[in-house]
C-alpha cells in the first residue's frame, strides 16, 4: 500500500545538481500555484474540511500551509543571499495550521498570496548565478543547508502537498 503521507515519495536530495536540474526545480516552483489551484478547484466546504488521510491535515489546512511554508522559504533565500550563513528561525507548522486564519480565511486568499509570492520568488531564482546556489544557511534542526538543497526541497514541497489533495480526490471520486 502507498504511504498517504508521501504520495510522490519522501524528499531526496542527491547534491551537486546541474544547471538543467536547477532550472527544472525552478520550473516546478513556478508551476506550483496553478497546480494547487487546479487541485482544489470546485471543492465544496465539506470537501475542503476533509483530511487527506486519517490523522492528517484537511485540504483547507494544506491550501493555507503551502503559502505559509513558501513565505518562509522565500525569506530564507533572501537572508542567505544577503548574509553570511544566517541562522534561520524554524516554525511549528502544525500549530500554524491550527490558527484561526487557517480555519476561517477563504482558501482563495492563500491561493492569491501563493500566486504573487511565486512571481517574486521565481524572479529571484532566475536571477541567481550557479555559485549563489552554493551559499549556505544554518537550520537549527537540520544543520547547514545550501540554497541548492532548499531549492530542491521546495520544488518537491509544492508537488508533495498538491498530490495530497489530488490523491484524496482520486480516492474519493471527486
Amino acid at each position: 500500500m502507498t504511504d498517504l503521507r508521501y504520495p510522490i515519495g519522501p524528499f531526496k536530495f542527491e547534491g551537486n545538481a546541474t544547471e538543467t536540474v536547477r532550472q527544472l526545480w525552478i520550473g516546478q516552483i513556478a508551476a506550483a500555484p496553478a497546480l494547487l489551484r487546479k487541485a482544489v478547484a470546485g471543492l465544496s466546504e465539506q470537501q475542503l474540511d476533509t483530511p487527506y488521510r486519517e490523522g492528517g491535515w484537511t485540504v483547507r489546512q494544506v491550501a493555507h500551509h503551502v503559502p505559509d511554508s513558501h513565505l518562509n522559504a522565500y525569506t530564507r533565500f533572501k537572508l542567505t543571499l544577503t548574509e553570511e550563513e544566517p541562522t534561520i528561525k524554524p516554525y511549528n507548522e502544525k500549530l500554524w495550521a491550527e490558527l484561526m486564519d487557517t480555519k476561517k480565511t477563504p482558501i482563495d486568499i492563500s491561493l492569491n498570496l501563493l500566486d504573487s509570492l511565486h512571481i517574486r520568488w521565481v524572479n529571484l531564482l532566475r536571477s541567481l548565478k550557479p555559485e549563489d546556489f552554493k551559499r549556505t544557511l544554518q537550520h537549527p534542526e537540520s544543520g547547514i543547508m545550501t540554497l541548492e538543497k532548499l531549492l530542491a526541497l521546495y520544488a518537491w514541497h509544492g508537488r508533495h502537498h498538491t498530490a495530497h489533495i489530488t490523491s484524496l480526490r482520486e480516492r474519493m471520486g471527486w
